[in-house]
């Protein structure tokens, strides 16, 4: 009795070997280090970076080493973390505004761990210090830039009808149609409805008018905001990617806002004006003297030079391309002046479009028209007393290059009239990035310095040690030769538990450090049914045998319904949360599988061996 197959013995022991080998990684504290990567993949980063770096470092004092030279970063390491913000702010004055300088952490695994997949747990932004923004969509935007194209598709389809006496004006997110007969009414909402689907009508009448009110169907509005948050998401991540920053978060949240969080990254106001930013280009032909006021519009020069010397110029209202036309953009130099300039490379369509035009108009001049947003925030209240926030974007439009066309253009081309690197690069890495579906505002951002990472790991491994330590103890002294069993089944569980979330490449979060905390305390919770069980057991007079098989396999039920129900709440939490509840979700889930694979394996396995399959007179319980 109570003895296992050999086969389980050594489905135990490989799976605690497996926990022992991947949670070994995160004994091998990372280095503190700076990162040096391209404003814009066109920027090169070769062995002249890495001297450059380690030379900024020499004059200002720092100590380093272990230069590392990639094919996108440059890695050099520090020996002290306090040298790091001093570090990345003399590198980054070494190297001008066209290279990103961050603070990071180099790993120091060994090889023979990397090469089978061994690595430390990454670590969040409160651990390894950071930014962290909160940014809110303004999806009414887009639904209100919908709405004028419908009114403006609306008042063609009425002159395309030559029905007369119609009045269409805004109301609110949907249209108010006023006419003078239930005839004229029934003929516009039929061609209405063709033309523009997604809108739902409602007919009133009010003194002797006949009124058709149009709003967006509810399940329009939901595609749209969606569309909305997903193609901002979308854009975010793909500029948090071009500044090159390690392990970023950028994930929804709830209806209309996106959490990003970033790192390593110490810089606020960089980062904002990399996230937030919202340009675009437009490319138009310079209008003729003879063209309407109603056909042209007059833009001034971003070059102040150009700007006093001509005085800004007139361009073609209607554009031949647009900046969402853009499939690359990338930062490169004159080869005759050493001037920036954005090589910019048109989609298909794009390309088509600027051939056409530029092949018909040789010998007129094209504006680039730079367009740029500022985000403007809006508080109001609503009628529930609730604070709203709305953005306004407020553009700034100016021509950064008024040329000649020589030939017809395809679809790469160069932008040059850009005043510095940094702008030229930024421009690149704008478009290349796309643009965002909606203006969007910073509701929260908060800085985490590494400094303060390193504290909440102290605090956080202390913690895990002081909660191990007093379980080990009182599980020793209380059940003895049981409590030595379920010591050595709750160890193997930190290991295993450490182990899964390193090779899932889950994120250890100050929360999370909780969550394994009180994994060690329910890990014993089901070894403390268990041996109160077989205690019980012993009291009514069974066998010690028997009441060791009766122990452990009656408590399995409770034990496995009280785990169950814990499993629950922490994937809701996991299905709802954000940022440090996922995390601590996360490892609550793992822990609470491995700790019933320890308790109730484990420890069995270790009691089978110490008392299995003998006569045993007394237990030590």
């Amino acid at each position: 009795m109570n003895r296992y197959p050999i086969w389980k013995y050594i489905l135990i022991l490989v799976i605690v070997i497996f926990g022992f080998i991947y949670a070994l990684p995160n004994i091998y504290a990372p280095d503190p280090a700076i990162q040096v990567s391209g404003h814009s993949a066109a920027l090169t980063i070769d062995d002249a970076v890495l001297k450059k770096v380690e030379q900024a470092l020499d004059e200002a004092g720092i100590k380093h080493f272990g230069g590392e030279l990639s094919e996108t970063n440059v890695t050099v390491r520090l020996y002290s973390q306090d040298d790091q913000l001093v570090a990345q702010s003399k590198v980054q004055e070494f190297l001008s505004e066209d290279y990103v300088v961050a603070v990071n952490l180099a790993p120091t695994t060994p090889d023979w761990l990397l090469s089978i997949g061994a690595e430390p747990m990454k670590l969040g932004l409160d651990l390894a210090g950071g930014v962290h923004f909160l940014l809110e969509v303004d999806t009414q935007k887009i639904l209100q830039d919908d709405l004028k194209s419908i009114e403006r598709l609306f008042k063609t389809e009425v002159r395309k009808a030559n029905i007369r006496g119609v009045h269409i004006d805004r109301e609110g997110m949907g249209l108010r149609i006023t006419v003078d007969s239930d005839e004229k009414r029934t003929q516009i909402t039929e061609i209405l409805r063709d033309s523009v689907p997604e809108m739902d009508y409602v007919k009133l009448e009010e003194e002797g008018k006949f009124i058709a009110l149009a709003n967006f169907k509810g399940s329009y509005i939901s595609e749209k905001e969606d569309y909305a948050v997903t193609q901002n998401l979308t854009t975010l991540r793909n500029r948090v990617n071009e500044i090159g920053v390690s392990e970023p978060l950028v994930q929804r949240q709830g209806r209309n806002r996106i959490v990003v969080e970033l790192p390593g990254i110490q810089d606020t106001a960089r980062a904002k004006s990399i996230l937030g930013k919202t340009a675009n280009l437009e490319f138009r032909l310079e209008a003729t003297p003879e063209a309407l006021s109603t056909q042209k519009e007059l833009f001034s020069f971003k070059n102040e030079d150009e700007q006093a010397r001509f005085g800004g110029a007139y361009l073609e209202k209607r554009p031949i391309v647009k900046g969402d036309s853009v499939t690359n953009a990338q930062l490169g130099y004159d080869q005759d002046t050493g001037l920036p300039q954005v090589n910019i490379t048109l989609d298909g369509n794009g390309g088509t479009k600027m051939h056409r035009s530029t092949r018909n108009n040789v010998g007129r001049r094209m504006g680039i028209l730079f367009i740029e947003y500022k985000t403007r925030t809006n508080v109001s209240t609503d009628e529930n007393g609730e604070e709203v926030r709305t953005f306004t974007q407020i553009p700034t439009e100016k021509i950064i290059s008024l040329a000649t066309v020589r030939s017809a253009l395809g679809k790469s081309f160069v932008i040059t009239g850009l005043d510095s690197p940094q702008e030229a690069s930024e421009l690149a890495l704008l478009l290349r990035a796309g643009a965002l579906a909606a203006p969007m505002g910073f509701v929260e951002e908060r800085t985490v310095g590494p400094s303060l990472g390193a504290e909440n790991i102290k605090m956080g491994v202390d913690s895990v040690k002081i909660g191990l330590g007093l379980v080990l103890l009182f599980m020793l002294v209380y059940y003895r030769v049981f409590g030595f069993a379920a010591n050595i089944a709750l160890v193997a569980n930190l290991f295993i538990l450490v182990a899964i979330m390193s090779a899932v490449g889950a994120t250890l979060t100050l929360p999370g450090i909780a969550g394994i905390v009180l994994t060690v305390g329910m890990a014993v919770d089901a070894n403390v049914l268990i041996f109160s069980r077989i205690r019980e057991e012993m009291k009514n007079g069974a066998p010690n045998q028997t009441a060791i098989k009766s122990g452990f396999d009656r408590a399995f039920v409770t034990i496995l319904d009280a785990n169950i129900t814990t499993l629950i709440v922490a994937a809701i939490l996991f299905a709802i949360g954000t940022g440090p509840i996922k995390g601590f979700a996360v490892t609550l889930s793992i822990g609470i599988v491995t700790s019933m694979f320890t308790a109730i394996m484990g420890s069995r396995a270790i009691v089978n061996l110490i008392y299995g399959g003998r006569n045993v007179k007394k237990l030590w319980i």
